[in-house]
């Protein structure tokens, strides 16, 4: 396994490293400890069948910008009052369990939100948002309106840095709305945590942690050996984003986060 991704059987996720198996039919992929559980006739399934409820941004975002959905507000939120004094944040694991429940949780609750304040551990906070993002059927920063490559072209192909930073505000700008302001409103935030000497979280490690989840593959259904060829422009891409000046991403979001705290 390259790509983490919950078993099909048990739900628990399979790490990296670890062998799996894959049915070439249905793609159900699942522990091999779980194989005598596995149904015993295919059933063809999505890509992304790990979740319910899954879609792209836009199905999550409200109908009124900026257009970030409150999963994400309300995570982040938690994470800001309480988190940023925390080691490691988003590089540590929370319980998978709590996160998978929690995030099952909150998808079910739609606009009205149970309080995360309940959740002692933030690194299952952090793993919420983290496994929904990653959970979407379009990264990030992709969309429709975004081809797959220009992120990373933008961020990667151009030598010089200002010209680079030229064409990435460009292409961000060109994302779609709900897409736009979430990335606005998320590299926000990663600043502020990079910012936190306690949390030893610079914007190396965070664009480790962020990238193969907020940018796409060099193509639709990448190989394994195209994902680990992919992972350092992912990479580098986020990190590209946090160097851009916040006041580019406070002009999507055209409000400080207090104000988009959900009552």
């Amino acid at each position: 396994v390259i790509r983490p991704e919950p078993c099909g059987v048990c739900g628990s996720r399979i790490r990296f490293g670890k062998t799996a198996i894959k049915c070439c039919q249905c793609q159900l992929l699942l522990h091999t400890k779980c194989q005598e559980q596995c149904p015993s006739l295919c059933t063809p399934r999505p890509h992304h069948h790990a979740w319910p409820r899954e879609g792209v941004l836009a199905d999550f975002a409200p109908s009124t910008p900026p257009l970030v959905p409150t999963l994400v507000v309300q995570c982040v939120t938690e994470v800001e009052t309480r988190g940023l004094t925390e080691t490691g944040l988003y590089r540590v694991p929370g319980a998978e369990q709590l996160v998978r429940e929690w995030k099952r949780k909150l998808l079910r609750a739609g606009g009205a939100l149970p309080a995360l304040s309940s959740v002692t551990d933030i690194h299952v906070v952090c793993g919420v948002l983290k496994d929904f993002l990653r959970g979407l059927k379009e990264p990030l920063g992709e969309g429709t309106a975004s081809p797959l490559q220009l992120l990373p072209g933008a961020a990667t192909d151009i030598p010089d840095d200002a010209a680079s930073d030229t064409a990435l505000r460009h292409v961000v700008s060109k994302l779609p709305p709900a897409n736009r302001d979430t990335l606005a409103f998320l590299m926000l935030h990663l600043l502020r945590v990079s910012h936190s000497p306690d949390c030893k979280m610079d914007v190396l490690n965070l664009s480790r942690v962020f990238g193969p989840t907020l940018v796409g593959h060099s193509s639709a259904n990448p190989t394994p050996l195209a994902i680990m060829e992919d992972t350092p422009r992912q990479c580098k891409v986020v990190a590209r984003l946090l160097s851009l000046p916040p006041n580019f991403w406070r002009g999507f979001v055209q409000t400080e986060q207090e104000n988009l705290v959900p009552v």
